[in-house]
């Protein structure tokens, strides 16, 4: 299929023609979070960005096979396979079983993730139902030559590897100046390169979470999951594999050497990385004490909140930056976009009042090739929403008889609005009263029809300016019909 859409493929650090690698069908692979813990901000960010790319995918006609990991077992503190297992350390602090810890914050992720209205993966795999492939996918790298155990550890030989493939093509950074940043191994250490890192580990005799293994009793390192997974329901060379940018110069890193150690073929086309949070211009994180959780963040219940946003209004908030922008965090512009928010689904609400005309003033047909543009030219979500407030604009005039168009164009509208705003931006009407709401307007409206109709002005202005006042607005047409709106 002929598609005009382009990716910024963090490969090749530039935009590139879409060409998937079997059309219609799309392999993509994000990685997903390590459910140690509540899922934050940062990851959410990058979890509702590639729901926009799954949905704009889907949207333009391919059959998307969506993959995206959780991270249950592997994950030590420290990149470079040191410190203690995330998920023991969190067990111990609250005296649970490991896979207790795993399933808590992994109900609690889908949880969070049904708020924003993410739409679920395809394939949803863990590291720990996937033992067997890791294992698997670590003895063919140990049969090509570039791995070494050592005391029921595997690791990763770099140095061999680099001899036949550019280790840094993903981040294009220096071989020499990772070396330089990577401490010395100062004879401490088993592994033979400083920048080796872990395939396999031994488990020590007190952690829980272990498997049997040709090199001993151990777990898998954290990179080789997503490799192993990755090739498992995608193929060893597949269409799109995304992230957040801090998993770029590691894990990302490790996971490509892994792939073409094992399969000789680079495991993805088009790479592509969501950008950071920052908060009042200042990067999010736990020991600034300037990040909080989802939960926090809908409820208000934090001290750098002026009050609670909902999760559509934070949803549309995320989607006005573009993917790979940062995206910063202030009361002010979370006010903003809850404002601008409203205004778009007010707009939406109104479609099915607006009185078609004989003609029309308005074209539709050119405000809808520049929603696809926009969506063509990386996602670019921000643009997209400009755009729909032209659309929402026009809605509004039609509406208050400012402009008028044909049923046909309209329905235009009707279908902008609809593929844009609930099909690809992913938003959605969150007052769930709507429904009766409308009932008690119906019935507001017939008792002021009545008033005028029995000529008594006074009570009939009564409920136009009072209902005004808590935000509705009665509109009379010519054929002294009423219709009312939010505002």
């Amino acid at each position: 299929m002929d598609s005009n859409l382009v990716i910024y493929n963090t490969l090749t650090r530039t935009k590139e023609k879409f060409e998937p690698v079997n059309p219609p069908l799309v392999g993509l692979y994000v990685c997903g979070p390590t459910v140690y813990s509540d899922v934050h901000l940062g990851n959410c960010r990058t979890f509702v960005s590639f729901d926009l790319i799954y949905r704009y995918l889907m949207h333009s006609g391919y059959k998307v096979r969506y993959v995206r990991n959780i991270t249950d077992a592997g994950h030590l503190e420290g990149d470079m396979d040191e410190g203690d297992d995330k998920f023991a350390k969190k067990a111990k602090l609250e005296q649970l079983e490991p896979m207790e810890i795993v399933q808590k914050y992994t109900i609690g992720f889908h949880d969070v993730m049904r708020l924003f209205n993410s739409l679920p993966p395809g394939i949803e795999p863990t590291a720990t139902g996937h033992i067997i492939e890791q294992i698997e996918m670590i003895k063919q790298i140990l049969a090509n030559g570039y791995a070494y155990e050592v005391n029921g550890t595997v690791y990763f030989d770099v140095e061999k590897y680099c001899k036949e493939y550019n280790y840094t093509i993903l981040t294009n950074r220096q071989l020499d100046d990772l070396l330089e940043n990577t401490r010395e191994l100062g004879g401490q250490n088993e592994k033979r390169g400083r920048l080796d890192f872990a395939l396999w580990i031994k488990a020590k005799p007190e952690h829980i979470m272990r498997w049997p293994s040709p090199w001993g009793v151990g777990f898998p390192g954290w990179h080789i999951e997503c490799s192993a997974m990755s090739s498992k329901y995608l193929g060893d060379s597949f269409d799109i594999h995304g992230g957040g940018m801090d998993l770029a110069a590691t894990h990302h890193t490790n996971e490509i050497a892994q792939s073409q150690a094992c399969n000789h073929v680079q495991p993805a086309k088009y790479w592509m990385h969501t950008n950071m949070l920052t908060v009042n211009g200042a990067r999010m994180s736990k020991s600034k004490g300037n990040g909080f959780l989802p939960g926090e963040l809908f409820s208000g219940n934090h001290e750098l909140l002026s009050r609670g946003f909902s999760p559509m209004s934070v949803r549309f908030f995320m989607l006005q930056a573009h993917y790979r922008s940062t995206l910063d965090f202030s009361n002010e512009a979370l006010e903003a976009s809850d404002k601008g928010f409203k205004r778009l689904m007010n707009a939406y609400g109104l479609l099915d009042k607006l009185i078609p005309s004989s003609h029309s003033s308005i074209e539709i047909g050119e405000l809808s090739k520049r929603c696809y543009a926009a969506m063509d030219d990386d996602f670019n979500s921000p643009v997209l929403i400009a755009e729909l407030f032209e659309a929402v604009h026009l809605i509004n005039s039609i509406y208050d008889g400012k402009a008028s168009a044909t049923s046909s164009d309209i329905d235009g509208l009707k279908k902008l609005m609809n593929d844009f705003v609930l099909d690809v931006l992913g938003l959605k009407e969150e007052n769930h009263q709507t429904d009766d709401l409308g009932k008690l307007m119906d019935f507001i409206i017939g008792l002021r029809s009545e008033a005028k109709s029995n000529k008594d002005y006074t009570t009939s202005d009564k409920i136009r300016i009072g209902l005004n006042s808590l935000g509705i607005q009665l509109k009379d047409n010519k054929e002294n019909v009423t219709t009312w709106n939010k505002i």
